[in-house]
């Protein structure tokens, strides 16, 4: 994965490339964030399929515990709940439009921009 660390430079490379932003936010501890990292961002076809449509972003929420709360937050008035890890969908000019939480890496694992639901859950 091409993480890259919360920050403007990260959006202005959304907006230039035309690309949605895919953050992660977890934290050190988190079980299931060291289980969907393994499972997913470590597969060479889930990293090169967000790579290639998204700029990935990753948060720690104890570093950064605002940015965690506001995207939460979305999360939570978009799905009704919400914890970690916690993924979210962005526009370049950082607004959510989709949210979820642990993602299985199956068939659908890698949320599409235009369409595609990925199973969410743990």
């Amino acid at each position: 994965m091409d993480w890259r660390p919360w920050g403007s430079e990260a959006f202005q490379t959304a907006r230039e490339e035309d690309k949605p932003v895919f953050l992660s936010i977890g934290y050190s501890t988190c079980h299931w964030c060291h289980v969907m990292a393994h499972e997913s961002f470590e597969d060479e076809t889930v990293a090169e399929a967000i790579n290639r449509d998204f700029i990935p972003i990753k948060v720690d929420r104890e570093e950064r515990p605002d940015v965690d709360a506001v995207y939460m937050a979305a999360c939570v008035a978009m799905t009704g709940s919400g914890g970690w890890p916690l993924t979210v969908l962005l526009t370049p000019e950082q607004k959510p439009f989709w949210a979820g939480t642990y993602l299985r890496q199956t068939g659908a694992a890698v949320p599409a921009a235009a369409g595609g639901a990925p199973v969410a859950g743990r």
